[in-house]
């Protein structure tokens, strides 16, 4: 599962996070992030560290800071929503339109029967997310979401409570029988990422569509037009 360099710059880098892939070691053991953070050192003295997170299962870029500086200052500006994220998700079902905003407030909630999860509460914080329709895969569907907040879980409620399908694969807000979807895990993959720099040009990755989501008949966007 080793990270493939997609953006590199002296304070930056972004990578290619591989499904399955944990930021943090799992408390069962097991490969993280962590263990592949010397090897992107890349002749700097110290590793880099994890600006913001994906999911586990979530595939795509991921910014790196190089050092404290630009950590703190591309921590602000994610504070400050000056980041432009998109993503790509598989649907297990269809959107009600072609395009539009989900405004939900999450609240995390924790049971010992099913550990936790978040769900959609009027005094949750704040979470937004622009989606459009990009593909129709019969039963399917793919969908580019482009969160304006980043809240644990959030495009993937906002797909079940706001789209009204969940992300296949979804184990925790999908149906309890994932079985026979042909997904390994939740299709949720980090497509691009632009980050604004002051007096300098914009961070821009792209992350190209996991070998997964091809076989599912998922097309890049642009894939096959005229």
């Amino acid at each position: 599962m080793t990270p493939e360099l997609l953006f590199e710059a002296g304070e930056a880098l972004v990578i290619n996070k591989p499904a399955g892939l944990p930021i943090d070691r799992p408390r069962k053991g097991g490969e993280c992030l962590e263990d592949h953070l010397d090897a992107l050192k890349l002749g700097f003295q110290r590793p880099p560290a994890p600006v913001h997170r994906l999911d586990t299962d979530t595939s795509g870029c991921l910014l790196l800071a190089r050092n404290p500086k630009a950590l703190k200052r591309f921590n602000k500006a994610f504070e400050d929503r000056l980041v432009t994220k998109t993503y790509l998700a598989v649907l297990a079902g269809h959107p009600p339109g072609e395009n539009g905003t989900i405004s939900l407030k999450l609240a995390k909630i924790s049971s010992e029967a099913k550990g936790w999860r978040m769900i959609a509460a009027k005094k949750g914080k704040e979470a937004v997310s622009h989606w459009e329709l990009v593909q129709d895969l019969g039963q399917r569907s793919v969908i580019r979401f482009t969160p304006e907040t980043g809240r644990t879980h959030q495009l993937r409620i906002h797909a079940h409570k706001g789209l009204g399908a969940p992300l296949l694969g979804d184990p925790i807000y999908g149906s309890e029988d994932q079985r026979g979807t042909g997904a390994a895990r939740t299709m949720l993959h980090a497509s691009r990422l632009v980050i604004p720099r002051e007096g300098k040009p914009a961070i821009e990755a792209h992350a190209p569509l996991p070998e997964d989501f091809r076989r599912l008949g998922v097309q890049e966007p642009g894939e096959g037009d005229g």
